[in-house]
């Protein structure tokens, strides 16, 4: 008998094959417990036959600490790092690898420089890796030491497994709310121009003022509210008679409110305001903004846990994005 040839050899398959329970396997592979000469041999021949590898997190249970997850970021700087968003990740990454001995560790990801994940993939105490911040160049990077432990939020590919948000769907929730609430003249202040998945709530912004017969209005964004307070002067230079701002996130919806009061514009009196995230933040603002949910922690853990399992989990796994209506639109 043999494991399906889509998915490697699981503690379970050697369980199967050599008739026994999965916790006399554990015992055998691990090296510790009792098990009876005649298991054991039915163990052995059970992982010859089917090629079974002990996945790292199951040996860090056995051997104690040691191995580690890494969340592997990539960014323009390492400034990235000090991202809340990336805190999150690692946090709810934790939550998952702590229980099972597995320590987290973050690693910043330059632009254009792979042998940061040539060493991660030859590191023999690093159990998996989750990518953040993912390119198409990105993923071609992945060295084939990687395969089978590597795991992706935000774009994935053939051999990547991809955890994220519907941000498409928040997206056009947020818009279609600002239409049905008598916004006509809608712009929208974007993600950074490199990050793939940042591209789709632009894609559906496009798409309904394209339906609605209404222009596109769109500003560059990279996420901060820095940009956020520049984006709406230029806005409002570009074009006066706005009714509405959507920014694809909440930092950076903030920073609109700021540089729209800056310029004695009203919130939402003059101009609606919507972002994207649900921060903490968002609800106690005044206005309280707008936006959409992003389950970030939910997302991390269920990446972690592919990871720590070592099973095959599905190309695309997308967590729903809803509309979280407050006062500022």
């Amino acid at each position: 008998m043999t494991t399906a040839a889509q998915r490697p050899a699981t503690l379970e398959d050697v369980a199967r094959v050599a008739g026994v329970s999965r916790s006399t396997a554990s015992r055998v592979i691990a090296g510790t417990g009792f098990a009876s000469p005649a298991a054991r041999e039915q163990v052995t021949a059970a992982v010859d036959q089917l090629g079974y590898v002990p996945n790292p997190a199951a040996r860090a249970l056995v051997r104690g600490g040691g191995v580690r997850l890494v969340v592997a970021v990539l960014g323009t700087s390492a400034a990235v790092l000090d991202d809340p968003y990336v805190h999150q990740v690692v946090g709810s990454a934790a939550r998952v690898c702590t229980p099972a001995g597995v320590g987290v560790a973050l690693h910043w990801l330059p632009f254009g420089d792979p042998r940061t994940l040539d060493q991660i993939g030859r590191d023999r105490s690093v159990c998996g890796v989750i990518l953040v911040n993912t390119t198409e160049d990105l993923l071609a990077a992945v060295p084939q030491s990687l395969r089978g432990r590597v795991v992706s939020i935000g774009i994935g590919s053939a051999t990547v497994p991809s955890f994220d948000v519907d941000n498409a769907a928040g997206s056009e929730a947020v818009l279609r709310h600002l239409y049905a609430a008598g916004r006509r003249r809608i712009a929208m202040v974007t993600g950074p121009r490199w990050l793939p998945c940042a591209q789709r709530p632009v894609q559906t912004y496009r798409r309904l003022m394209a339906e609605a017969g209404l222009p596109e209005r769109i500003l560059p964004g990279d996420f901060r509210a820095a940009r956020g307070r520049t984006a709406a002067g230029e806005a409002l230079h570009r074009w006066p008679d706005i009714d509405a701002v959507y920014a694809i996130s909440d930092d950076t919806a903030l920073g609109v409110i700021a540089g729209l009061r800056d310029a004695g514009v009203r919130v939402p009196g003059d101009v609606a305001v919507a972002g994207f995230d649900d921060i903490p933040l968002a609800g106690m603002t005044a206005p309280a903004l707008t936006t959409a949910s992003h389950p970030v922690g939910r997302i991390a853990v269920a990446a972690a846990t592919a990871v720590l399992d070592g099973r095959p989990a599905a190309p695309v796994t997308l967590f729903p994005s809803a509309l979280v209506a407050r006062a500022s639109a």
